[in-house]
């Protein structure tokens, strides 16, 4: 069959066509995907913190002496701070040392507030300083030397590592007559070994501690004191058990119950923070 002239062109321009833009499409780049959305600006720091915390304990041990007379104590607290490093807070703790070692004294509770500042140093290191007031309302004979105390106090931490020195600014430490510039030094070491365990069990965190009181013109009273333990969370509560001892004398620290304060304890908690 003879092709017509006019259809010849018509099917030898399209061949053309199709070879010259076969190239031409195989070139064209693929759409860009889409920007992902810009991520939201983290929130700025907020100027002041409020934490609150509480707790339950089989007794209260405060520098390795028994306050509770190895029975329980709630304990809780609050504290605000300023993100500059200023800080205040209170926290109580009910007690019966007192009544323990005269029966005509009568003060159940420990209410102590602080104030102080924190200083972020080079290298991990944190400065703090304060001072803490130890306030023991309650009745007392009139020749009773009240045991309500002012401690000024300086620390140093870096990291899982710290160590603190606090003095008595006033002339009853403790109930110590004549007893200012009474001091305690102590090292403390909290360390997690691990971060989660599972959806139940958070942090495994050990901690220990060593501290030295001595009370200014009371020196028979004066011990060493040493603390080693381990705690977890469970469903955001912190749960944990210590031992603690010291060296105090026996007659120093052993009250009308007969029960030597400064023995060894062992001590099983379980706590709050919100």
């Amino acid at each position: 069959m003879i092709m017509k002239p006019g259809l010849r062109t018509s099917v030898v321009a399209a061949a053309c066509a199709a070879l010259l833009a076969g190239p031409a499409f195989a070139q064209t780049p693929a759409p860009a995907p889409a920007a992902a959305p810009a991520a939201a600006p983290a929130p700025p720091e907020p100027d002041w913190t409020f934490t609150g915390n509480l707790g339950l304990y089989s007794q209260y041990i405060f520098r390795g002496i028994s306050q509770t007379n190895e029975k329980p104590a709630v304990q809780g607290g609050f504290d605000l701070g300023h993100k500059s490093g200023f800080y205040v807070g209170t926290w109580a703790s009910n007690v019966s040392w007192i009544s323990d070692g005269n029966p005509n004294a009568s003060a159940s509770l420990e209410w102590d507030f602080y104030g102080g500042y924190k200083w972020a140093l080079p290298a991990d290191f944190v400065l703090d300083t304060g001072v803490l007031y130890y306030w023991y309302p309650g009745s007392y004979p009139s020749d009773y030397t009240v045991p309500n105390t002012t401690e000024l106090y300086v620390g140093l931490g870096w990291k899982w590592l710290s160590a603190k020195y606090s003095y008595s600014i006033n002339n009853k430490t403790f109930g110590f007559p004549d007893s200012r510039g009474s001091d305690y030094w102590e090292l403390n070491a909290s360390y997690d070994i691990i971060d989660k365990v599972n959806d139940v069990f958070g942090k495994v965190t050990i901690f220990g501690h060593v501290g030295k009181q001595k009370f200014k013109n009371n020196g028979f009273y004066d011990y060493g004191d040493w603390k080693a333990g381990v705690s977890t969370e469970i469903y955001g509560v912190t749960v944990g058990i210590f031992g603690t001892d010291t060296n105090g004398e026996t007659a120093a620290y052993t009250n009308r119950f007969n029960k030597n304060t400064a023995g060894s304890q062992f001590v099983g908690y379980v706590q709050k923070t919100f």
